[in-house]
């Protein structure tokens, strides 16, 4: 089972950061960010819409032009803001990368950067359009569906045979999901692999026997491994 460091261990460092990005680089095999466009079009990784919940500033993220982003300060770390190619130059090429597009329109510019890197790289979204964009942009590219739990929790083998119609190379499930023996199972048949979260305690080892025992294929987890 591979580690994913979401939002490079977002409950250990500023989330989406510099330091976020660098410290998961030491352990993880993969580090999860997201990127959504600014007002002038740069192409930011913060996962909120708004500025609201990480910094002191207010507003949309994308009516926000990035000459004003780039001075920004998130949760009074000293970090700011970054571009998606700032980021990209700080995760060591030994990493994957797990992209998620937050917004339409964005993926071929984004499959145009990661181009320029060695990592492994999926692009994932909750957004079936925005993964067709991605595949349209780069069928080689891999791609991840992940699965709103409002929308599948009742059918989760809907959201797998999406992800499956979309030829997705992942189906990103909450918890409950992912250790589900039977739904991990049916999504290997159908050529998936599958990676969950941990829940709100955290990647502990009952977690991590669990869904070992499922057969989930990666763990996104907040925190580094050796914190467990």
């Amino acid at each position: 089972m591979e580690f994913v460091a979401h939002r490079g261990y977002a409950s250990a460092f500023p989330e989406n950061t510099r330091t976020a990005f660098t410290q998961a680089g030491r352990t993880a095999d993969w580090i999860e960010l997201d990127v959504r466009p600014c007002q002038t079009n740069e192409l930011v990784v913060f996962h909120d819409e708004r500025l609201d919940r990480l910094t002191d500033q207010t507003g949309r993220v994308v009516a926000t032009p990035w000459e004003t982003l780039e001075a920004v300060e998130i949760l009074d770390s000293g970090e700011r803001i970054l571009r998606l190619d700032e980021a990209l130059s700080v995760i060591p090429s030994d990493v994957g990368v797990q992209v998620e597009l937050k917004d339409l329109g964005m993926a071929g510019r984004v499959s145009e950067l990661l181009s320029t890197h060695d990592n492994e790289a999926t692009l994932i979204s909750f957004s079936p359009l925005a993964l067709y964009e991605a595949t349209q942009a780069d069928p080689s590219l891999d791609t991840g569906f992940i699965l709103h739990p409002g929308l599948y929790s009742n059918a989760p083998e809907l959201g797998v045979q999406m992800a499956s119609h979309l030829d997705c190379h992942t189906v990103h499930v909450f918890y409950q999901m992912g250790v589900d023996a039977e739904l991990v199972s049916m999504a290997h048949d159908h050529g998936l692999r599958v990676q969950t979260g941990a829940p709100g305690e955290g990647p502990t080892e009952t977690v991590l026997q669990q869904c070992r025992a499922a057969g989930v294929d990666l763990l996104s987890v907040n925190q580094p491994p050796d914190a467990v």
